[in-house]
């Protein structure tokens, strides 16, 4: 009996040796793999053989202990060492690393997976994946880039093919607008020759007359049906309007800016891209108006609203039989001390939008300080009329600034596929600042710069980087950061429990719990490190120390089976 007993303790012994063996050899195989969680062998020993039980002490006897034989070992447990391994930085920003607890989650083929191994990878859509394609769960964003939690869906990052653009909706200025200067008076005012609506020259013409009726003399009329009249060199300040068409015509046949068939039409074509704003009050009133059989053009208050307009400016049938029908002259120049400044906004689509600022210094008073009417236009409004709107600026007697009117302009952007009409809002003051960056001093030389905006151009998502909680923040060629979604974490009540698929992916147990999604740092969720790959946690010293404690005992429980061999054969040979 004793002689089976020890051949089954020893092998027991064997087979505990072996399987420590294959544990260790398990790790030392995967030292070099990315996350590898090493393993050990916990054993236990097998039930006791008891050959003598235990009795108490009496009065005449002491008490015996029982006599126990154990039946060998057995395997309790394999259980994963779950510390973290080293990480690695690659430079890589699609390799990810998790510092501390938690898992990544992986859509396989329908099948959720979890991995601490974070060498991923995006393929041809742009999704991040794993080596085996499975899809990188995170969170999505929304149309404004705000992370959207609570939805799982598989990480995109379009790199190249994603672009945005952001819409200007405020710009500030800074100056100085010179308070010593002259007070404006008046606009300047051109008037045209004599025009008249019959044959003879007698009738002076009024704005209902027909431009094909128009005459400056007693004979043929100066327009005919379908002619072009391009107005183009005209100057505002120190600027060139840019050239513009008009059709005579009751429809539009050739494209031109704009068509009608009166002189009404083809005054409100002159006034709209002269940019006369006729709204506001001054001696002369602005706008364009006949008199007499005389058209006069009276524009704005300031040397920047100043007008030059000849006879040069306006010519009929350029590319075939060009005249200049109008003979203007200019009795009266704009005064009064003003400053123009052209800025940019950007559209929601992205495209630069031109706009001109003037200042005009309109009133001074004793004690009341300064006061300038500001003009806002845009040659790229959608319409024809280039004015936007008007308003006033107001500074006290240090020059320091107080309030504006009107600050708000809007952009007409109809037909062009951009949010319309876009409202801008122009800042004459520091933001949080006490004093206006606008003021009003005696200067020689008034300056007024738009020096800051927001909105951007349209961009290109050319990189991207992937924070500790997991947000993807992506950088555009626009220099703009915006957020792309958030990779999560699972974590588990028992992580112990999960089971081993191989390819460095595990699944959920009934005994590991489910799987609790959270943003990483946030309850028992680690952080994610980017950049960087978390390495094997395999001890190398400590597998070589239990590769030869398993192989002392491998030996041991050999030399315990040589040895019962022996006996037996010496027992069988007492027998015969």
């Amino acid at each position: 009996m004793g002689l089976q007993t020890s051949l089954f303790q020893a092998l027991s012994g064997l087979t505990s040796s072996s399987q420590s063996i294959s544990v260790s050899g398990n790790n030392i195989a995967n030292v070099n793999t990315t996350a590898f969680k090493g393993s050990r062998a916990s054993f236990e020993t097998q039930i006791a053989q008891t050959l003598q039980s235990g009795s108490l002490p009496t009065a005449t006897l002491g008490g015996t202990n029982p006599g126990q034989v154990g039946l060998g070992t057995r395997l309790a447990a394999i259980s994963r060492n779950l510390n973290d391994g080293s990480l690695q930085p690659t430079g890589v920003n699609t390799d990810l690393a998790i510092e501390g607890s938690g898992f990544f989650v992986l859509d396989l083929n329908g099948s959720t997976r979890f991995t601490r191994a974070g060498t991923f990878s995006l393929d041809r859509d742009k999704n991040l994946v794993n080596p085996d394609g499975g899809l990188v769960q995170g969170f999505g964003v929304d149309a404004l880039f705000n992370v959207v939690q609570g939805v799982q869906q598989g990480v995109n990052i379009p790199i190249g093919t994603l672009t945005i653009a952001q819409a200007t909706t405020g710009v500030s200025f800074s100056g100085n607008l010179n308070a010593n200067g002259a007070i404006a008076t008046t606009g300047s005012v051109i008037s045209s020759n004599q025009l008249f609506s019959d044959a003879g020259a007698t009738i002076n013409a009024t704005t209902a007359d027909l431009l094909t009726n128009l005459r400056d003399t007693a004979g043929p009329a100066m327009f005919a049906t379908n002619d072009v009249i391009t107005v183009s060199g005209a100057r505002k300040g120190g600027a060139t309007i840019p050239a513009h068409t008009f059709e005579v015509s009751a429809t539009n046949t050739t494209g031109s800016d704009d068509f009608g068939t009166t002189l009404q039409d083809f005054m409100d074509f002159l006034d709209d891209i002269l940019g006369i704003d006729s709204t506001v009050a001054s001696v002369p009133t602005p706008g364009i108006t006949v008199a007499g059989g005389i058209m006069t053009i009276t524009g704005n208050n300031g040397t920047e609203n100043d007008l030059i307009l000849d006879r040069n400016n306006i010519i009929v049938n350029a590319a075939t039989s060009p005249t200049t029908p109008f003979n203007t002259t200019k009795t009266v120049t704009a005064d009064g001390e003003s400053v123009r400044t052209t800025f940019i906004v950007i559209d929601s689509l992205g495209t630069p939008q031109t706009v001109d600022l003037t200042a005009v210094l309109e009133t001074k008073t004793t004690n009341g300080g300064t006061s300038w009417r500001f003009y806002a236009q845009s040659e790229d409004d959608s319409d024809l009329d280039r004015v936007l709107g008007n308003g006033q600026i107001n500074f006290d007697t240090n020059g320091n600034f107080i309030n504006a009117t009107n600050g708000t302009i809007n952009l007409d952007l109809a037909s062009t596929g951009a949010s319309t009409p876009q409202q801008i809002v122009m800042d004459f003051v520091n933001p949080g600042g006490s004093s206006g960056a606008v003021s009003a001093l005696t200067d020689k030389l008034s300056q007024l710069n738009a020096d800051r905006r927001d909105g951007t151009e349209i961009g290109t998502l050319e990189d991207f980087s992937i924070s500790s909680d997991g947000t993807i923040v992506g950088t555009f060629s626009n220099g703009q950061l915006r957020n792309l979604g958030q990779v999560v974490l699972a974590t588990f009540s028992n992580a112990q429990g999960l089971v081993d698929l191989g390819g460095n992916l595990f699944n959920i147990s009934s005994n590991s719990g489910n799987a609790n999604i959270s943003i990483p740092g946030s309850g028992r969720a680690g952080r994610i490190v980017g950049g960087a790959l978390e390495l094997s946690n395999v001890d190398l010293s400590e597998e070589f120390i239990n590769l030869i404690t398993a192989s002392t005992g491998f030996s041991a429980n050999s030399r315990v089976l040589s040895t019962s061999d022996r006996l037996i054969q010496e027992l069988l040979a007492t027998a015969r």
